[in-house]
């Protein structure tokens, strides 16, 4: 999409204008490329991290580059689908998290720590 701004002088007042022209197009191949990464981000996220609230923040991001391929793929082929699917998609998170923040809640008053690998030493020795 072509912005073009426009900035004009009449007698006692100055004059604003925006024209928008054309639309510009982004391949699908780099948008879900984008989708991929995002999921891959997420994903290492996930694996590196060992701070619970951190872990299900990779998670979010992990379902959300889900969404995103929906999405584009919907956009795509101009199907209503990946629209519906990313409502689902939001559904589903929106539970997760607040059984996850539950849980982690829990684990937190029982164990007064959010890593995972103390809490997983922590259960071994009670």
């Amino acid at each position: 999409m072509l912005i073009i701004w426009e900035v004009r002088r009449k007698k006692s007042h100055i004059v604003f204008s925006i024209k928008i022209k054309g639309m510009l197009t982004v391949p699908i191949e780099t948008l879900l490329l984008f989708a991929g990464i995002l999921f891959l981000l997420g994903l290492i996220g996930l694996l590196v991290r060992r701070n619970m609230i951190f872990m299900l923040m990779s998670i979010e991001i992990m379902f959300n580059s889900a969404g995103l391929a929906f999405i584009i793929a919907s956009t795509h082929w101009k199907q209503p689908d990946g629209q519906v699917m990313f409502i689902f998609i939001l559904a589903v998170t929106a539970v997760e998290v607040a059984i996850g923040l539950a849980l982690i809640l829990q684990v937190y008053h029982h164990y007064k720590t959010l890593d995972a690998d103390e809490v997983n030493k922590l259960k071994d020795n009670t």
